[in-house]
């Protein structure tokens, strides 16, 4: 009997959960699709006016690796008040690194909000200080 054990329970709980999950409406909704920027990317559209760096990091590490210039500092990663008012704004987010999720939290809070032009430098603050690019010290 025992060997029958686990398929039993497979069975159980996939029974369990299959209307659940085939129903209409009972799914959460997928989360925004944050598009991703290079380094050089988000470097070019700085230059050229076409976005806002907003800086999702700690102060630890802002001290510690700096931040882009002109970055909005955000405090809450739902704090859309600190963003700026036209919603139209082009936005891109960064945190310290790919294994920190802080910035894509923010960026998707961002999108939930109204904003259209939204972006996230996934390899974070950390990336742009190795390729060399500016930063200022907070």
């Amino acid at each position: 009997m025992r060997m029958f054990a686990p398929t039993w329970l497979a069975l159980g709980l996939a029974v369990a959960s299959g209307p659940a999950c085939s129903r209409r409406g009972d799914a959460p909704a997928p989360a925004p699709e944050v598009p991703a920027v290079s380094v050089d990317e988000l470097d070019h559209l700085l230059a050229s006016h076409q976005c806002v760096a907003v800086d999702t990091n700690g102060d630890v590490t802002r001290r510690r690796m700096g931040v882009i210039p002109g970055a909005v500092l955000l405090r809450d990663m739902d704090a859309v008040d600190q963003l700026p008012a036209d919603r139209t704004t082009g936005l891109v987010f960064y945190c310290a690194n790919r294994a920190c999720r802080a910035s894509h939290e923010a960026a998707e809070h961002a999108l939930a909000a109204g904003y259209t032009h939204v972006r996230e430098l996934p390899d974070g603050i950390a990336a742009w200080v190795r390729a060399g690019k500016q930063t200022t010290s907070i």
